[in-house]
């Protein structure tokens, strides 16, 4: 290798090698091959995100949207919220009974009014349409109050506006938002978000229930059922999907495609199962809902006919982060129980505070409660920013915070003993009503596989234009030695990790840089996968799930130093306490990252996976575990 002033010449052979890794890569990357009528036209190239966690899968690190950490609301929006923050908390403290809705598995109506008085059912609709206005940021912290408190009411609350009418807010038309935002915010009238049927969880492609235009072109006749419908059955305006049959107009084939629809109670045809008895949230109304040739007019098109995947999609992901910011508020509340118990239980002539595995539990939960908050409000202010790049951070803010809330109130149920876990304690119905969390609104397993798999599609758009780039190499000299250099470089070993000391505060340096080996590291990883895997990469789960919880890892180190880096900038009573957090935490989240991604290489572990599947099998054929009790009784 050679050096000519600013330039590295690279000796031939290094560049073959390189050119062949590309295309093999590219290759890889490449989905299935489809007949030439069929096939869609590429661009020129691939698009460019500002997501970090897509360009995570290429190895960068794209700071844009992280750093510096977000601080969206002016003078007004601040006081607009702190005039809503007091008289919430109060609500919850006084008026709100989580138990007593819990034992009733209904809210009780005093509450239910008092939500719809303060404005709760219609936070982010526009005032001039009856609601609050509030920004995503602000959103947040009043969902936070609310999870903090009752859970149950939280789901009331954000199946009726995070995703019951969030649709109409994102997709519908002028007319669509006039008469209908309304109604769910000053009329009292309650949405649904109608989604998941018998034949179809997180493959939402799958539904069966249909609509049909009918003979005069002026509604659609649906017909089918839906289940686990949070707010079912008290939703007078729903959002539903179902198939609808669309002509291809280039081709002139008639296939179904999803299309969503505004859907009222009023239209008839619409009824509704008894409550769904439930291991939690019991004081939100879940039931079945039928459609029988419910007629809906066809200006109740809710983004566009055969668009419905992709206005369920939007709707998921833009309410995600809520979910974040609810969690959080609920490991403050349950956190804020443990540290009263913890500081006043006295065994063995000591207060269990000071025994050092009950510090290791408070700092875990504490650590758990900051990366969630962290992540809610640094979703939530790039949302506010204008960022469209944000699907893969809200899956991962998700799947972390659901898994952390768990952890928290179960190690604080741990903390208080036998108390955690009677009734009164309040614990227990909130570890209870935690349980769905993981499951609903896209199950973990499958955001997991969905922040993997859109992420090494993402990279292997960009390996596929490099690949192009060979077969005119003169004329793309600077794609070809920008991508190949790096490379090269990082093949030998004298790459130098994506650098973060610029966007970091130097005392988090140490930290930082833990941060920037990992990233370094994933993007290597996520190449070497490709190569060995092919198209293939998408059945291996295995590696697909340690890819997806090296990058949760990863997102949730920059997003802790950029907020930690904001406390120390800004001199905060808490920056100290804050830094301590981010060491601790990207300290050990480098080593998850490490073991993870090693994980995806290692022959020892690459077997131990394929014994697992093998094992998974033996059980299914057998109906149940193959092994027979110790005794053969």
């Amino acid at each position: 290798m050679l050096r000519i002033g600013r330039f590295i010449l690279f000796p031939q052979k290094t560049l073959q090698v390189v050119e062949n890794n590309i295309r093999a890569l590219a290759t890889a990357a490449q989905p299935a091959k489809k007949s030439d009528a069929s096939k869609p036209k590429e661009s020129s190239q691939p698009k460019e995100s500002q997501s970090f966690t897509m360009n995570l899968f290429r190895g960068l690190a794209e700071t844009a949207q992280v750093f510096p950490y977000p601080e969206v609301l002016n003078a007004e929006q601040r006081d607009s919220l702190s005039m809503l923050v007091d008289p919430t908390e109060k609500f919850f403290q006084e008026v709100n009974d989580p138990a007593k809705n819990d034992s009733l598995e209904r809210v009780e109506d005093n509450t239910l009014t008092g939500l719809w008085d303060l404005g709760c059912f219609g936070l982010q609709v526009p005032t001039e349409l009856g609601g609050l206005g509030l920004t995503n940021t602000q959103y947040a912290r009043l969902v936070e109050i609310v999870g903090a408190h009752d859970l149950a009411v939280g789901i009331t609350l954000g199946a009726h506006q995070s995703i019951g009418f969030k649709g109409i807010l994102l997709f519908g038309t002028p007319e669509q938002k006039k008469k209908y935002l309304p109604r769910v915010t000053t009329g009292k009238e309650y949405a649904a978000f109608c989604l998941t049927e018998p034949s179809s969880g997180s493959d939402a492609g799958s539904i069966r229930s249909r609509a049909v235009l009918s003979p005069d072109g002026k509604h659609y006749i649906l017909n089918g059922s839906k289940i686990w419908i949070s707010n079912g059955g008290i939703a007078e305006i729903m959002t539903v999907f179902a198939q609808t049959p669309v002509k291809d107009e280039k081709t002139g084939e008639v296939k179904d495609k999803v299309t969503a629809f505004i859907v009222e109670r009023s239209f008839g045809g619409v009824s509704s199962g008894p409550p769904e008895k439930k291991m939690g949230i019991k004081a939100s109304n879940t039931t079945e809902v039928y459609y029988e040739d419910v007629k809906i007019p066809v200006e109740n098109v809710l983004g566009g006919v055969g668009q419905g995947f992709k206005v369920a999609m939007n709707i998921l992901n833009n309410g995600r982060f809520g979910m974040a910011a609810a969690l959080a508020g609920t490991m403050r509340a349950v956190s804020k129980k443990a540290v009263e118990h913890a500081t006043t239980r006295v065994q063995f002539g000591r207060k269990i505070d000071t025994f050092g595995s009950i510090q290791e539990k408070i700092a875990r939960m504490a650590m758990l409660q900051y990366v969630t908050e962290s992540l809610a409000y640094m979703i939530s202010g790039n949302m506010d920013r204008g960022s469209v790049d944000f699907q893969l951070e809200a899956a991962i803010s998700k799947v972390f915070a659901s898994e952390a809330a768990w952890t928290v109130t179960d190690e604080s149920i741990q903390i208080l003993g036998g108390m955690g876990f009677m009734k009164d304690c309040g614990l227990e119905r909130v570890l209870r009503d935690l349980r769905i969390f993981r499951i609903f609104e896209g199950t973990n397993d499958i955001l997991r596989l969905f922040v993997a798999l859109t992420g090494i599609q993402y990279a292997g758009a960009h390996l596929r234009e490099l690949q192009k780039a060979f077969k005119n190499p003169a004329a793309n000299l600077g794609l070809i030695f920008g991508e190949a250099t790096k490379r090269a470089i990082r093949s030998v070993g004298l790459a130098s990790p994506p650098s973060l000391s610029h966007v970091v505060h130097p005392n988090l340096s140490s930290s930082a840089t833990l941060a920037s080996k990992a990233i370094a590291a994933y993007g290597s990883s996520v190449e070497s996968a490709l190569i060995k895997y092919g198209r293939g990469i998408v059945e291996e789960q295995f590696i697909l799930n340690r890819l997806a919880n090296a990058a949760i890892d990863i997102y949730t180190m920059v997003v802790v130093l950029s907020r930690a880096t904001k406390s120390l900038n800004s001199n905060l009573k808490s920056a100290a306490y804050e830094q301590m957090i981010v060491e601790i935490w990207c300290r050990e989240a480098s080593k998850r990252v490490e073991q993870n991604l090693q994980a995806t290489a290692s022959e020892d572990v690459l077997d131990t996976f394929k014994k697992m599947s093998e094992l998974s099998k033996n059980i299914c054929t057998n109906g149940g575990l193959v092994q027979l009790n110790p005794l053969n009784l």
